[in-house]
């Protein structure tokens, strides 16, 4: 079809060549300026396709390399405390073991017992401890209160209050910190494990062998949930419990006929009826207002303290001067109570030494998904410099032939 040229034509075309290049160099600025080839979906559909995921993908990569490093601090802090509880322990047996020689007179056992309190004082103030953010790091998710707390009394030998007892007030739940894509790290800030010397024993006073659930309920071992059907009797819950995977087993006496707990490592043990009542028919707690670990039951004996009640132990035997009692309990507990923190640095110097690596993976994925991102994205600066300068001479070259196309004025035409 044949283009009508008209009087306007000119004007019009030259009009429109000048706003499609100020676009064009519009474009062209706004590129280098973001240092990016891709400014809307249009410039490259498949490569913003592959942007946006390359981008979602180095976000989640940063914060678990940020959740890597948040958590290798927070273990660096624990573990000093940690081990500076373990020298603890360690001076404090060897007062025990120089307490049990049998050698020493009471004055100077009376002395042993001072310092076996201060050193008390001071591993309760490891157990207390508030990390760098003012949070309490062995009270497990409980963070915003302290871990444990002291009742005061007077001791036969001591002149003056000491500590008689120490409560855990925190909780045993565990954080999952995501390190990697579905990967998690446990993390354990149990002052309950932590600062545990032997393992638990629990013996139940109350005949279960004619029990039997009456409803369909739910209790709780060392925070896992297991549930009791209604017809249980007390070997279908005691199968249930040593199948669910917690670090306690359940048997029953074969005197008392009661309903035994025994933990398979030194940590306290809590036990709670979530829903219903199974745990205090069997006469193993108090009812659901009272919460663990002290909701015992009236007729429960328990066995296997913290590392708190070892040295106090200790401590009192001095002041009574029983060699009995710190060479045979005391220094039995204080054993296990090494024990246990040995194996708890252990623990967490493999996972200090696992976010470790983690930081080292996920620091060179970022690098490649940097470059991916660069190739996919990033703008060629000399070809746009290039163009932006072929642009201003187009638009130089069109101004100028414009200019002559118009150079006509009013002054023409007064003659």
């Amino acid at each position: 079809m044949p283009t009508r040229i008209s009087s306007q034509y000119n004007n019009r075309q030259t009009q429109r060549n000048l706003r499609r290049q100020e676009v064009e160099k519009a474009k062209i600025d706004s590129k280098i300026g973001t240092q990016s080839r891709i400014t809307s979906l249009r410039d490259d559909p498949l490569a913003a396709g592959h942007l946006v995921k390359f981008q979602s993908f180095l976000t989640r990569v940063n914060n678990f390399e940020k959740n890597a490093q948040t958590l290798s601090d927070k273990f660096q802090y624990r573990e000093s405390y940690m081990q500076n509880s373990l020298e603890i322990m360690q001076r404090v047996r060897e007062l025990a073991v120089q307490g049990a020689n049998g050698i020493y007179s009471p004055e100077d056992l009376r002395n042993m017992a001072v310092e076996v309190d201060e050193l008390l004082g001071e591993l309760l103030q490891n157990a207390n401890a508030i990390g760098p953010d003012g949070t309490s790091i062995f009270s497990g998710t409980a963070t915003n209160i302290r871990a444990f707390d002291v009742d005061l009394g007077a001791v036969r030998g001591s002149t003056s209050p000491v500590i008689a007892n120490v409560r855990y007030n925190g909780s045993i739940e565990q954080n999952l910190v995501e390190v990697d894509e579905n990967k998690f790290v446990s993390v354990d800030n149990a002052g309950s494990r932590t600062f545990w010397a032997e393992n638990q024993r629990l013996f139940g006073g109350r005949n279960a062998s004619d029990w039997q659930a009456q409803e369909d309920s739910v209790i709780s071992v060392d925070g896992v949930k297991i549930n009791v059907d209604a017809g249980d009797n007390v070997y279908a819950l005691i199968s249930k419990i040593n199948a669910s995977g917690v670090s306690a087993k359940a048997s029953i006496d074969p005197m008392s006929h009661g309903l035994n707990f025994v933990t398979t490592d030194a940590h306290q043990l809590w036990l709670e009826d979530v829903s219903g009542s199974a745990l205090n028919e069997l006469g193993i707690i108090k009812d659901s207002s009272q919460k663990p670990p002290y909701n015992l039951g009236d007729s429960v004996r328990l066995s296997g303290g913290s590392l708190f009640d070892t040295l106090i132990v200790l401590r009192d035997a001095m002041f009574a001067g029983d060699n009995e009692t710190i060479g045979g309990r005391a220094l039995q507990g204080i054993d296990s109570g090494i024990n246990n923190l040995v194996n708890r640095l252990a623990k967490s110097g493999s996972q200090y030494e696992r976010l470790e690596k983690d930081m080292i993976r996920q620091s060179a994925v970022a690098l490649n998904v940097n470059e991916q991102i660069s190739r996919e994205g990033d703008l060629d600066l000399t070809k746009a410099i290039t163009d932006e300068k072929m642009l201003e001479q187009a638009q130089n070259a069109t101004l100028h032939t414009a200019g002559k196309m118009y150079s006509s004025s009013l002054l023409n035409y007064m003659r």
